[in-house]
């Protein structure tokens, strides 16, 4: 899962594909190794959705960058009925910044607050995926403090944020 080996002068490491909620709320997250094109991987970060058990809206809005940009992505987002907004190669973005930062935002919670995940050089799929669950349920938690910090109110609360 690593990527090449540090002698085939390849990208090591790890790549993830995050799939999140508006709020930036991870809700599935798939691991590849480093040196593979994002394309691939966007089938299984879609499929994480069938694990919640209800059913989708009927038309969900991907908001993908450069990475993706082939016609394979776009008859797969065909076929799962998805409203895809794709970035093109050499063309400035038409997804609002808004739309994506989201994304990048989530990507860097899991790059600040959890430095294994940032350099990631272990081998085994299963303790990768234990790393982005325990970094998940971490930013979950965070953001759910956060927005009841912001919406309600408590006896034992704090003056100020933490």
């Amino acid at each position: 899962m690593a990527g090449k080996s540090p002698v085939d002068r390849g990208k090591q490491g790890t790549k993830r594909s995050v799939l999140t909620d508006g709020r930036g709320i991870p809700l599935g997250c798939v691991a590849a190794p480093a040196n593979r094109h994002d394309s691939p991987l966007l089938r299984p970060t879609l499929e994480k959705l069938a694990r919640f058990g209800f059913h989708l809206p009927p038309k969900i809005t991907v908001h993908l960058d450069a990475g993706y940009d082939s016609t394979k992505t776009r008859d797969l987002l065909e076929e799962l009925g998805c409203a895809g907004e794709v970035a093109t190669q050499g063309i400035p973005s038409p997804i609002p910044v808004g739309k994506r930062w989201v994304v990048e935002r989530t990507n860097s919670w899991h790059n600040r607050g959890f430095r294994k995940l940032a350099i990631c050089t272990e081998r085994r799929t299963t303790v990768i995926n234990a790393f982005i669950a325990l970094a998940n349920s971490v930013i979950v938690i965070r953001r759910l403090i956060r927005e009841a910090w912001l919406t309600h109110r408590w006896d034992a609360r704090l003056l100020r944020r933490p």
